[in-house]
């Protein structure tokens, strides 16, 4: 069994946004009293059936997403892509660092880590053992669309998504798939996602965009792909849970920080 924590399932700029009639935040069409609209940068953790942690991406919430649900180290992590959404908590990596004493696996794309590699040269630098080092050091292992990775205990089958302007990484492990950052997929992914029992899919918002996915092409995909449940992540401040709720079709939700999934 895959235990799967959704530590944020917001777009680029969080729900609420910045700014707002009183500066207490910009809450678009989202009901600021219904807490499931509170939403942080995309990122989930998976753990199998043991200790071990994969961290998906380090958005710039992670600090506060890590403390929130509970989660007491990570052993590596995989970035589906490099916007600053999906990476600008790569300074908080120091403190996972001192939790397992060791530096840490990051599985990226060339294109990815490369910029990775440019923005933030100093997180590969080498290990050190003295006790207060003041950066986080990560250990690059690239890889290729379609590889295969195995980390953490787990086994992810990984294939290329389009997010308009550039290509993410989706990921099928077990029952599960994960496939945030993405407006289409071609017949490759399709094939890998087949029979894929819980899928957590981006879904920015209600209509259509240059780079995500929105709600009535997320329910043409269910339609085609069949898993037993399919959960919305990456939403912005146009996407209301209750509203959603109310309209997507069986199979279909709506995810929220925190949220717990348990996958085959």
């Amino acid at each position: 069994m895959l235990r799967v924590t959704v530590l944020g399932c917001g777009g680029s700029a969080g729900v609420p946004q910045i700014g707002g009639p009183d500066g207490t935040g910009d809450w678009g069409a989202c009901d600021k009293t219904e807490s499931r609209n509170r939403r942080t940068r995309s990122s989930i953790v998976l753990q199998g059936e043991g200790s071990e942690r994969l961290l998906v991406d380090s958005s710039p919430d992670m600090r506060a997403q890590l403390i929130a649900c509970a989660v007491p180290r990570v052993d590596a992590i995989l970035f589906t892509h490099a916007h600053a959404d999906h990476v600008l908590g790569i300074d908080d990596i120091r403190i996972l660092n001192r939790i397992v004493k060791r530096p840490i696996e990051a599985f990226a794309e060339a294109r990815t880590m490369a910029e990775l590699d440019r923005r933030f040269d100093y997180a590969f630098g080498e290990w050190t053992t003295q006790p207060h080092f003041f950066r986080p050091v990560l250990s690059r292992r690239t890889i290729a669309f379609g590889d295969v990775v195995e980390t953490c205990g787990l086994r992810l089958q990984t294939f290329e998504q389009d997010h308009g302007f550039l290509s993410t990484i989706g990921f099928r492990v077990g029952g599960f798939g994960y496939s945030t950052d993405v407006v289409t997929l071609d017949e490759r992914a399709f094939a890998i996602l087949e029979g894929v029992d819980t899928w957590i899919v981006d879904c920015f918002q209600r209509a259509r965009h240059k780079t995500h996915a929105n709600v009535d092409q997320v329910i043409a995909w269910f339609e085609q792909v069949k898993p037993r449940r399919m959960i919305l992540t990456h939403m912005g401040y146009d996407i209301d849970w209750s509203w959603l709720q109310k309209r997507l079709p069986a199979g279909i939700e709506p995810a929220f920080d925190g949220m717990l999934i348990d996958s085959p």
